[in-house]
């Protein structure tokens, strides 16, 4: 073997075990097994984020389907982890239309909201308006279409106005 091979495989064996080192540090395994779980997680990430460089990123439809079933039975912790499952990176419209309703949803209450669901809630929606502003959702289940919509019930459910005192309050509709 020539000393030119030699000083290449040496740098190639430094640059992989460097490249481990660094996955190790950080993706942080607890085990043996949990490196390969690591593993495919981390080149599951750099995956996405290259489809989303190259510009062919989708959602998962298998996953934003089970979370739309959630989304319909009223189970919207499930719906909201399904939805992130579909779209890890958050660049769907429909999608983060559907967390932010589901946020609305789970937050509504007849007497008080939940400020922190509608909080987060108000977070997706804006993510989904930044993504398409002139987004319209074609369910006919859902009562509210657009995201203005949404986020003006979000934003009303949080301020604290003197209708929230109101008792015919518990005779509303969530919508």
């Amino acid at each position: 073997m020539n000393e030119r091979t030699i000083q290449i495989s040496g740098i190639a064996a430094t640059a992989v075990y460097f490249t481990f080192i660094v996955f190790l540090y950080a993706a942080q395994p607890r085990s043996i097994a949990e490196v390969g779980s690591k593993a495919r997680t981390t080149i599951e990430n750099a995956a996405t984020k290259g489809q989303v460089i190259i510009g062919s990123y989708q959602i998962d439809p298998a996953k934003f389907d089970a979370g739309l079933a959630a989304f319909r039975q009223d189970n919207f912790v499930v719906a909201r982890d399904q939805f992130e499952k579909a779209d890890p990176e958050q660049r769907d419209a429909r999608t983060q239309f559907y967390v932010a309703y589901s946020y609305y949803r789970q937050g509504w209450g007849r007497v008080s909201d939940d400020d922190e669901l509608f909080k987060k809630g108000l977070e997706a929606v804006n993510r989904c308006s930044a993504i398409d502003p002139d987004f319209r959702a074609t369910d006919d289940n859902l009562k509210l279409k657009t995201p203005a919509e949404l986020r003006n019930e979000l934003e009303e459910g949080i301020k604290i106005t003197p209708s929230d005192f109101n008792p015919l309050k518990v005779f509303r509709e969530r919508k």
